[in-house]
């Protein structure tokens, strides 16, 4: 019996795997909430799929930080299974995370999938992916792990970049280190004074710079929410177009933005080291 929430080309035994819909092919109250995020994410991501599928008739999609492969199953499931041509590579530090995608790839006839057990410095290099990758994506890519994503697709040169960042600890480690420094330096240091404000503006100031950085190697940056916030509160959407026009000016700020708020510490990560 067919769901009314549920895509008439959903594969109904990938939702039972990845434990949207129960064995016996229902929705509970939680799946119908984890269901209605991801056609949320997939109605942002579709219509990349399309145009850079409309110039090239082809795809390469690398889901860093894949964690399960819940993201990379549904883009291919629902774009590129009717499709005669693209790929989508599910990149994963966990190694039995991996075989289990692996497994299930096999097991659902997606052959188009590939799943690697790879770092992010061995998959920049690794003869295993594409010298360019059409879109990267990373979904609650906790901490260093958007950032880690990020700079893959730099390299990779990809026309779209998407992220859902989740867990940003590093900035508000630094912040915190250097507290005392920073009060005799700016008066903005008020602004994470307190730990709880430390953690949520070193959160917020992590997207900020994110953004910048990409401005500045020459991406589009969209900034929007992804579900509302009653549903997840890691809920920040970046989605980035590649426009082969870096902005100057963005580095420029971003540059201010390390000096003023005592964060040069982060500059390698953020800016590179010239």
């Amino acid at each position: 019996m067919a769901v009314p929430e549920i895509r008439p080309e959903q594969s109904i035994e990938l939702l039972k795997a990845l434990h949207i819909l129960t064995r016996d092919g229902k929705l509970n109250q939680d799946s119908r909430r984890k269901l209605k995020q991801v056609y949320h994410l997939y109605h942002f991501i579709e219509p990349l799929l399309e145009e850079v599928y409309a110039e090239k008739g082809d795809l390469t999609l690398a889901d860093h930080g894949a964690g399960k492969s819940y993201l990379g199953f549904i883009l291919y499931d629902l774009f590129l299974k009717s499709k005669p041509a693209g790929h989508v590579y599910g990149i994963e530090t966990r190694e039995e995370l991996v075989t289990k995608s692996r497994d299930l790839a096999t097991s659902l006839g997606f052959e188009r999938m590939s799943f690697l057990n790879l770092s992010v410095e061995e998959s920049i290099a690794s003869p295993e992916l594409p010298a360019r990758i059409d879109v990267v994506t990373a979904l609650h890519a906790c901490n260093t792990a958007t950032d880690d994503a990020i700079r893959f697709a730099l390299h990779k040169q990809a026309k779209f970049i998407v992220l859902v960042p989740c867990c940003q600890a590093e900035v508000a480690s630094v912040l915190n280190r250097h507290k005392n420094a920073s009060f005799g330096r700016t008066a903005l240091s008020e602004i994470w004074r307190h730990p709880i404000h430390t953690r949520e503006f070193g959160s917020q100031i992590t997207n900020v710079m994110r953004c910048l950085q990409l401005e500045a190697n020459g991406y589009q940056v969209t900034v929007t929410e992804l579900v509302g916030w009653e549903h997840s509160m890691k809920n920040e959407l970046i989605i980035a177009r590649n426009t082969g026009k870096p902005k100057k000016s963005a580095r420029d700020r971003l540059e201010k933005i390390l000096v003023e708020l005592n964060l040069e510490d982060l500059r390698g990560r953020f800016i590179g080291q010239d």
